[in-house]
């Protein structure tokens, strides 16, 4: 099929990429000029594994196009995906404005049927609204159809997520938008859930709301765990074997972050609140996400006594490995408090400090690897699971530091040999 994607954003990126793989004609339209130019010349704005390659075999082989030309995109395809942002406002609703311009400039435009497709995330009934839009400004009478289609792609395999999805979910209100869009995820072989758009906006929310459920429940479960010499580890793998619960989101740590979670919970509250009903128990688990930022810089201050001119070396900048991507990162608010309290940081992420860069105060040192961030420091926070944080010399890391400290913020490192060693050692929920 010959498609647009409109937002070449991370979403818009991943998906236009693997659909052009999957041998479709796809041109991904964005008003960042920057952007597109980039692209065209082979440059990738995001990091992400395996989409780079995809990228240039696509664009080489003539199946992927970028352009800021809306117009021509709108014209040129029958089905067309909304990949453009929708941040959080201050009250946690989502900003649908640029939702609202993309359907009015396809209204204006469209000059034959149009399958018009919500990939972005939206609050509930946003389709309606879509509707609404596209009838009041078309400027004929071509007909078209909406359809909610979430995306359901981790930072860090969101090409492997997009090729081998657990389902696909479509929400459709006619039989030629089911068709259409069945067609085109046919090369793909996994269950294709079919409701009513409605249906397909709301399990959007509601998934990554239950994980960051999970996340938070087994963060408070550590809790307790410190409290009583439990370790975390063994508790969640004895809860994660029972298969009604699985094992997965179950790992204790800083909390979560990203462009998905905190926003998307954010928004499930308010769309709850707006329709009348009280969603305490996403309340709480926000609250126990933010607490955990306090616990680690309590952790800190338990190790260091005084924060003032202490060196703290921070190992990961993103939300999660494999990913350049800083946005509610828990690393990033921690190191502004250490600032704000006094303390020299210094840092490394092997993606992340380009980004990082433009976030941070410029007192943050930025160094070459692991091991000159450790240099002269007080303590090492281990903050993102890379798999090279994983191997460490840590005879090495002893002799650099001027205070043999780890705090384990994610759990990956064993406490006794840290000990032998010489280290003070503290985790979550773990001795």
């Amino acid at each position: 099929m010959r498609l647009t994607i409109i937002g070449a954003g991370y979403v818009g990126l991943v998906t236009g990429t693997c659909f052009a793989e999957l041998g479709n004609e796809v041109m991904c339209v964005d008003n960042d000029t920057r952007k597109i130019a980039q692209l065209k010349d082979g440059e990738m704005p995001i990091y992400e594994p395996a989409l780079a390659e995809l990228v240039e075999k696509n664009r080489q082989d003539g199946r992927l196009a970028f352009t800021s030309d809306i117009e021509t995109g709108i014209k040129d395809s029958e089905v067309i995906f909304i990949c453009v942002g929708t941040p959080s406002r201050d009250d946690g609703s989502a900003d649908l404005s640029h939702v609202e311009k993309v359907s009015r400039v396809i209204a204006e435009h469209m000059d034959s049927y149009k399958l018009v497709v919500e990939k972005s995330t939206v609050p509930v009934e946003t389709s309606d609204w879509i509707i609404k839009t596209i009838n009041t400004f078309k400027k004929n009478g071509c007909e078209f159809d909406v359809a909610s289609n979430p995306e359901f792609l981790r930072e860090g395999s969101a090409v492997e997520d997009f090729m081998n999805p657990d389902r696909i979910v479509i929400g459709v209100g006619s039989k030629k938008a089911e068709e259409l869009l069945k067609e085109l995820y046919s090369p793909i072989e996994t269950k294709i859930v079919v409701t009513d758009i409605n249906g397909a906006e709301i399990i959007k929310h509601a998934s990554n709301s239950f994980l960051a459920t999970k996340i938070s429940f087994i963060n408070a479960v550590s809790n307790l765990c410190e409290k009583t010499g439990a370790d975390i580890n063994s508790v969640a793998e004895g809860i994660g074997l029972d298969s009604r619960i699985n094992k997965h989101f179950l790992r204790a740590g800083a909390g979560f972050g990203g462009s998905c979670f905190p926003k998307d919970l954010k928004a499930f509250i308010h769309i709850s609140e707006k329709l009348g009903y009280s969603f305490d128990l996403l309340k709480e688990v926000e609250k126990i996400n933010s607490r955990q930022k306090d616990r680690i810089v309590n952790k800190i201050k338990d190790l260091l006594w005084n924060l003032p001119e202490k060196v703290v070396a921070v190992w990961g900048l993103a939300f999660k490995p494999d990913t350049d991507d800083i946005r509610s990162a828990p690393a990033i608010d921690i190191i502004r408090r250490l600032v704000k309290e006094g303390a020299k940081v210094k840092v490394f992420d092997p993606k992340a400090m380009e980004k990082a860069k433009k976030e941070l105060a410029e007192d943050v040192t930025y160094c070459v690897d692991i091991y000159d961030a450790a240099d002269s420091a007080d303590c090492v926070i281990l903050m993102t699971e890379w798999n090279e944080f994983k191997e460490i010399d840590w005879q090495r890391v002893l002799r650099v530091m001027r205070h043999p400290a780890v705090l384990d913020g994610r759990n990956i490192y064993d406490p006794e040999k840290l000990r032998q060693l010489g280290f003070k050692y503290s985790g979550m929920g773990r001795k």
